[in-house]
């Protein structure tokens, strides 16, 4: 009776945390101090039994080279009867935090976080200590917290604005159940350590009837208060298939006309942001936001002409560019190594057709021009031929021709008259109409030449 009473006061014990570090021995005491009970002995871990190939069960349970996986809730049985319920917690020492400290706006706290390599326990404890440098003021203790979802712990430092640029002396402490580890000392201020979030809500649109031009917009990022501090900014933009950015730098406005985008190519553009008096660091670069120039629905022409000081140097870039529009040759022309990036010319909006009328139209009518070329090829020849026998003249000798012979009495009279004398002349005394020297000009058979 005296043992029972003994057994069901150590039931009523709250559990002991027991700590190891990683390939320790461990021996879980079943009933410390006192003696080893009568009947059987049996542990338990989350209601599991032990495994006789990791322990050595009796009246203490023996452990050996522990690992994260042997961590759990452990139960002693005598006779069937939970005397003792132990917490076994095997960790490894922290290792030393490699933190970095950085603040978001003039108006917040300054931030130290690091991210361990793996994942701490519940009983891991971080404190960052903070000291002015170059005085003799105690240091300040700041609790950590470590956040699950982002696996990071954070330590905060409120900094007064008068303060900006005090310079403060930091490290971090990490401690659990087996060890602790302590980093290094860094001198920061509030100024130094300035970084804001980056642009938001960044777009990028064409520019109407301009084909090589984009105009980018964006926003300040929620953190930082642009009612009493400005940033300016940087923008960096490349074609699609393009590996190199061209960059703009202090930028105050928040808006950007691109005057040399290449035409008809996707733009990815990306925006960051500095304090405008420089201190600090620059913000992370925004997400990418893509646009793409005008293009006129009503052009026929490939795009050509002066072209982008960005124009691409990649040899892939000038394949794509003259294989000519990809709207000719099917939507497969323009697919390859990249997945189906699209080419220079895929945002052509002339549509198949067109092509084809223009292409059969230029060749009927150049079958018409042929025929009409060798239909007219045979008379001009001709023409040219008759004209040059045209121009041969066979000249020959004018010579008198003998009276002809009469053949018929149709006429009495001879054709020709009787020679006259070089003297003689008309009636009237005048020489004749028809008295032109020993010829009678009244018979045309003189001029004729003989065929």
């Amino acid at each position: 009776m005296e043992q029972k009473g003994k057994l069901r006061h150590n039931k009523a014990l709250p559990p002991d945390p027991v700590l190891s570090a990683v390939g320790a021995n461990v021996s879980l005491p079943c009933l410390p101090g006192q003696p080893e009970p009568s009947g059987a002995v049996s542990w338990k871990l989350e209601n599991q039994a032990v495994s006789s190939e990791r322990a050595a069960p009796g009246a203490s349970l023996l452990l050996h080279q522990v690992q994260h996986n042997d961590s759990g809730r452990y139960s002693c049985y005598v006779g069937g009867c939970l005397v003792r319920s132990l917490r076994l917690l095997v960790e490894e020492p922290p290792e030393p935090p490699g933190f970095s400290c950085y603040r978001k706006s003039h108006v917040r706290d300054v931030l130290c976080e690091w991210q361990p390599r793996r994942r701490p326990s519940p009983r891991t404890r971080a404190v960052l200590w903070v000291k002015k440098w170059f005085t003799g003021e105690n240091a300040t203790e700041q609790r950590c917290r470590y956040f699950p979802k982002v696996e990071k712990f954070t330590c905060r430092i409120a900094v007064p604005p008068s303060e900006d640029d005090t310079f403060l002396r930091v490290s971090v402490c990490v401690s659990n159940g087996v060890g602790s580890a302590a980093s290094q000392d860094q001198v920061i201020s509030a100024n130094r350590v300035l970084k804001p979030d980056p642009p938001v809500n960044v777009l990028v649109d064409p520019v109407e009837s301009a084909p090589q031009k984009l105009r980018v917009n964006w926003m300040y990022p929620p953190s930082w208060d642009s009612r009493f501090y400005r940033l300016h900014f940087q923008v960096r933009y490349r074609a699609e298939l393009s590996q190199s950015y061209t960059e703009i730098d202090q930028l105050r406005d928040t808006s950007l006309v691109i005057h040399d985008a290449w035409h008809g190519a996707r733009h990815m553009v990306q925006v960051r942001g500095l304090e405008e008096f420089g201190h600090g660091s620059w913000s992370e670069w925004s997400q990418e936001a893509v646009g793409t120039p005008w293009e006129d629905p009503n052009s026929l022409e490939w795009p050509t002409g002066s072209y982008s000081s960005q124009f691409p140097l990649d040899y892939d870039f000038y394949s794509d560019m003259f294989t000519g529009p990809p709207g000719l040759y099917g939507s497969g022309s323009t697919e390859g190594a990249n997945g189906g990036a699209p080419g220079v010319g895929d945002h052509s909006t002339v549509p198949l057709y067109t092509f084809l009328v223009t292409g059969g139209s230029l060749f009927l009518g150049t079958g018409l021009l042929a025929g009409i070329v060798l239909r007219y090829k045979k008379k001009w020849r001709r023409g040219s031929l008759g004209q040059g026998k045209a121009s041969v003249v066979i000249q020959h000798p004018l010579v008198p021709l003998a009276p002809p012979r009469p053949t018929s009495p149709l006429s009495e009279a001879p054709l020709l008259s009787p020679p006259a004398s070089p003297g003689s002349v008309s009636s009237t005394g005048t020489p004749g109409s028809g008295d032109f020297g020993p010829f009678d000009v009244t018979n045309m058979d003189y001029l004729l030449v003989p065929q």
